[in-house]
């Protein structure tokens, strides 16, 4: 079984974010960049699958500038097999997104695709599901536990009410959560062996794909400031506050 993942270069989780002065987006500038964590998750499971047999070829794509190889070169060291980037520096939406990793897809016939539920710049949480979508494939989101079972991918999905397991007809789509492993740390001999491995670039117009945005953002703000909070003497200061100055009673 081949395994498609797909990973994304993201400001990283312990950068304190800032808005631009204009309000058009986040400053980028001189900021660190790493692989989003829910894709380092995918990543670990398909190498896991790997390491038990149970898949041959593990394909690392990625959307993004050129620096995205970066965030490649991470997936290869940790154990993907070859990748691919689809470089572009305009912004990329979840929908063409999907539309680039369905032209891969059909490119590398794999029998299974593993990307993480969502990428915590936009937090959309779209990408999966429209690529099951466009491929017509079974999906299983918000995957707490993966396994295959003859042929077949059983997916525990962590929803509102607790646990559900379902079982899907591979090729699939498994969107992976928090708790499905815990990625590893790739050793040193890995990067120097990542820095080897094949590395394909392609444009969006190499798979036919439109990627013109379909969305304008309008502003970009940072949220208002939580007030400090006050201490009453009883309940009826309590209320009174409720009532006239919270107005949410």
């Amino acid at each position: 079984m081949k395994i498609l993942v797909a990973v994304k270069r993201v400001v990283d989780y312990n950068v304190r974010v800032r808005v631009r002065a204009d309000g058009s987006g986040v400053e980028t500038a001189n900021v660190k960049f790493s692989m989003n964590p829910f894709d380092e998750i995918a990543v670990e499971e398909a190498v896991r699958l790997k390491e038990s047999g149970t898949a041959t070829e593990i394909v690392a794509v990625s959307i993004g500038p050129a620096q995205a190889q970066e965030t490649l070169r991470a997936a290869l060291a940790i154990g993907a097999d070859r990748a691919v980037l689809i470089q572009t520096d305009e912004a990329v939406e979840p929908l063409a997104v999907a539309k680039l990793l369905a032209a891969v897809a059909g490119r590398e016939n794999p029998g299974l695709a593993i990307l993480g539920k969502q990428a915590i710049d936009d937090d959309s949480n779209q990408t999966g599901q429209m690529l099951a979508a466009l491929l017509g494939w079974p999906q299983g989101t918000f995957a707490s536990k993966l396994a295959i079972e003859n042929g077949r991918a059983v997916v525990t999905r962590e929803i509102d009410g607790g646990l559900e397991t379902v079982s899907l007809a591979c090729p699939a789509v498994v969107t992976t959560d928090l708790r499905l492993n815990t990625p590893r740390y790739a050793s040193l001999p890995n990067i120097m062996k990542a820095k080897k491995k094949p590395l394909e670039v392609l444009a969006p117009a190499d798979l036919g794909v439109d990627i013109t945005p379909r969305l304008v953002t309008l502003k970009v703000e940072e949220p208002p400031k939580r007030q400090a909070g006050v201490r009453v003497s009883d309940v009826g200061q309590l209320v009174d506050k409720l009532k006239h100055e919270a107005k949410v009673i």
